[in-house]
């Protein structure tokens, strides 16, 4: 496990005192949504977006997925010019629990050893709550030399080890999407309803409470302790659709203080384009 001093969630309450210490960063990660970004934003708020600034989009899903992630020198250019360093307190928020790219943000920061890096409890909505001032300008960042990385040290499953995993009884694979598209009823995004086999789901809203806001420490450990029943990190795989909102997930165990398991990016809409093995609805 990758060590940090601070904790993979912020309160909206604490927010206010983070943004005013020297080096925060604060993102706004919500997805497409440069037009609302404009509109209104958290005050200091810088823009990120997940197909220009968090993937590599390629022009056929079945390579890596809907949201293939960008290699080092991409990541490391969106990282100079957003200003973060290697010792900014970066806080990413979105307008989707973070179950959109906050969560994928946060990942990509923890995945190439950056230490000081959280996600706001609740997005946008709990910030606007808590008086946390909005704004409609433009925040400029100051860029940075080019961060120092080489590659993703978190642990990430490819095609073939999925496939491994499916016929491996000590392995778990955790389908994050919502239980209609698990169970194939329908299929919103991709070609193909339905799930990989052997996967269980365990639907990332799960993670949070009845307000919105992420479980407490101890609930989330208890829930993902007795479901993956002992299991230790490097058997248990991730994925939802893109790689994207599996990534609440993996904050949601860090959270708890367990290992951070492996990340299968190209999730479903790779799998499901590649004559794999699929379980899928009876008509």
């Amino acid at each position: 496990m990758i060590q940090s001093s601070i904790t993979p969630i912020i309160q909206p309450q604490e927010l206010a005192s983070a943004a005013a210490a020297q080096g925060f960063v604060l993102i706004d990660a919500r997805a497409g949504a440069q037009e609302r970004y404009m509109t209104s934003h958290l005050a200091g708020a810088l823009h990120v977006d997940l197909e220009r600034d968090l993937s590599d989009i390629g022009p056929d899903p079945a390579h890596g997925g809907r949201h293939p992630l960008p290699n080092m020198i991409q990541f490391s250019r969106v990282l100079a010019q957003l200003g973060i360093s290697p010792d900014s307190h970066v806080v990413v928020y979105d307008d989707k629990n973070a179950a959109n790219a906050a969560a994928r943000f946060w990942w990509m920061l923890k995945s190439i050893g950056h230490q000081k890096v959280q996600v706001l409890n609740g997005g946008l909505e709990a910030a606007i709550r808590a008086n946390f001032p909005l704004s409609a300008d433009i925040e400029t960042p100051a860029p940075t030399s080019a961060y120092p990385l080489s590659e993703w040290i978190l642990p990430l499953s490819d095609i073939n080890e999925v496939a491994a995993a499916t016929q491996d009884p000590k392995s778990v694979i955790i389908d994050v999407r919502d239980a209609y598209r698990f169970n194939g009823e329908s299929e919103p995004i991709d070609l193909i309803a339905g799930h990989i086999p052997a996967a269980i789901n365990i639907p990332f809203s799960n993670n949070l409470d009845t307000n919105g806001l992420f479980k407490s420490p101890s609930e989330l450990r208890d829930m993902y302790s007795n479901l993956l029943n002992d299991r230790q990190a490097d058997q248990v795989i991730v994925h939802c659709g893109s790689g994207v909102t599996a990534c609440h997930t993996l904050l949601a165990m860090d959270y708890a203080g367990l290992e951070i398991p492996h990340l299968y990016i190209g999730s479903w809409s790779e799998w499901s384009r590649n004559d794999r093995p699929m379980v899928v609805r009876e008509s």
